[in-house]
């Protein structure tokens, strides 16, 4: 590496953020960019380990040692080469992802780990900001047409990749813009749209043709997809959201988190009122908000309810409070379980753990409350603590406990594609084949809800094994 002794020398320093005070009063990115000598500094502490685990631990395999090198001999156009060789879209990852390649940094075994996922974040940056991320249009066309259904980021990986191999593609996008949970999932203010629209152009530089607002199974038939394309790649997410299944959950005032994120990032891209909230305006200004789900979602919602003036906010999850550190004998290289605060935790709110939701407290259809009780955990199993009940004041209350499967009404009834124990696509990690020939999934349609990093990856297997179902051999990277 650059230098052998950056490891023993320097302190991890993280990216600083805006003082949360002036990032509440806006929907903006608040990371403060670190200078390019922190970053080569930081970029030092990589320390030639051998066996880097980072690379197992990311799921699109990045070459990490490799470009922390790069970045600090300066070499920052090389550093991005590599990045791009294995991640089609690094802005989206050095931002939201919770990047396992840190958990799995030798130097984590008995100190902090590299900052991956800024020197990521930073050279991507760089990379757009020096006008060196351009189109790469293929050489040749194949003559062969691919449909991708699902613009998310394993949509949107399978088709860059397969438009640079020559073939003819087209995203179909049931919503009004690109991008998925990437638009409409993800709050502004921990990745803003607008390097969705760039790569967008970049893709139809390349080849690729976006529909939006075309639903397959409802604005189009799938049975159209199988007549008019070589090749179909089902890449339409994970969006049947788990149900909470007590008492009064029908009201008006119990709503989805995808519901409340989606109507937010709508306001952002500027659409009227009518347009962001067609179901009627879900706010949080001067409401007592709970939310329901300890995981990334229920923080979004967290960060987005302060922003809208929220009276209070509670977040609620029915597992035990993990331990602050881990036990990193026991869990490194894994992703280890621990007490993750994240940026919109610590722009106020209060969170409880091992907490059971029993009953909606309401006058009519007006929300006014949570009934709870406490619970314990008992060799995996729940137990309700008697005598524990307590009622949390409640105006609005927001569901996020995660996804149980595609939804099945409409593209996946009419395909009659098989599906898997647990509801999703039936695919496996070799080929991407569902049951239908010619049909290829991948994704969190296939594999359930993940994160952004496993959809890139999958996108691009995918890519190759369709790529080589239509031409016999493929150059694609796997």
């Amino acid at each position: 590496m650059g230098k052998d002794t950056g490891f023993l020398e320097l302190d991890r320093r993280e990216r600083d953020y805006i003082a949360p005070e002036e990032r509440l009063t806006n929907y903006r990115e608040f990371v403060v960019q670190p200078s390019d000598e922190l970053l080569a500094a930081q970029a030092s502490r990589c320390m030639d380990c051998g066996i880097p685990y980072c690379h197992n631990g990311c799921p699109v395999n990045n070459l990490i040692p490799d470009w922390n090198h790069l970045v600090y001999e300066e070499d920052w156009k090389n550093a991005l080469d590599l990045l791009h060789s294995t991640n089609n879209f690094p802005e989206f990852t050095g931002r939201i992802c919770p990047a396992p390649c840190e958990a799995s940094c030798t130097l984590n075994i008995i100190d902090q780990p590299v900052t991956i996922k800024s020197i990521e974040c930073a050279i991507i940056d760089r990379g757009w900001k020096e006008g060196w991320v351009t189109p790469q249009v293929p050489e040749r066309k194949t003559g062969k047409s691919v449909a991708v259904v699902g613009s998310g980021p394993a949509g949107l990986a399978a088709a860059q990749q397969l438009a640079r191999a020559g073939h003819s593609v087209t995203v179909f996008e049931k919503s009004d813009r690109v991008g998925g949970l990437l638009r409409y999932g993800i709050p502004d203010f921990k990745m803003e749209k607008h390097l969705i629209n760039r790569r967008c152009v970049q893709m139809e530089a390349e080849g690729v043709t976006f529909k939006t607002s075309k639903e397959v199974g409802v604005d189009i038939s799938f049975k159209s997809l199988e007549e008019n394309y070589d090749a179909v790649v089902l890449a339409g997410g994970s969006e049947d959201a788990r149900a909470l299944a007590i008492p009064g959950a029908e009201k008006p005032g119990v709503r989805l988190a995808m519901e409340f994120l989606t109507q937010q990032n709508k306001r952002n891209a500027g659409d009227e009122e009518a347009r962001a909230a067609p179901r009627g305006t879900l706010k949080a200004t001067g409401k007592h908000v709970v939310v329901i789900g300890g995981g990334d979602t229920g923080s979004d919602c967290v960060g987005t309810s302060n922003r809208q003036g929220a009276a209070s906010v509670t977040q609620l999850e029915i597992m035990p409070q993990p331990p602050e550190k881990e036990d990193k004998a026991l869990t490194w290289p894994d992703w280890p379980v621990k007490l993750r605060t994240s940026s919109s935790h610590e722009e106020g709110v209060d969170r409880d753990w091992a907490v059971l939701t029993k009953c909606v407290v309401g006058d009519g259809e007006t929300v006014t409350g949570l009934e709870c009780a406490r619970v314990e955990w008992v060799n995996g199993e729940m137990r309700e603590i008697v005598g524990s009940e307590f009622t949390i004041p409640a105006d609005l209350i927001l569901l996020a406990m995660g996804f149980v499967g595609p939804q099945k009404a409409g593209m996946i009834e009419q395909s009659g594609v098989e599906l898997s124990e647990r509801g999703n696509v039936a695919a496996d990690t070799e080929n991407y084949r569902t049951s239908i020939d010619n049909v290829f999934a991948c994704g969190d349609m296939r594999r359930g809800q993940s994160l952004v990093v496993w959809a890139i990856r999958e996108g691009r297997q995918c890519a190759r094994s369709v790529d080589e179902a239509l031409m016999g051999e493929s150059q694609l990277p796997r």
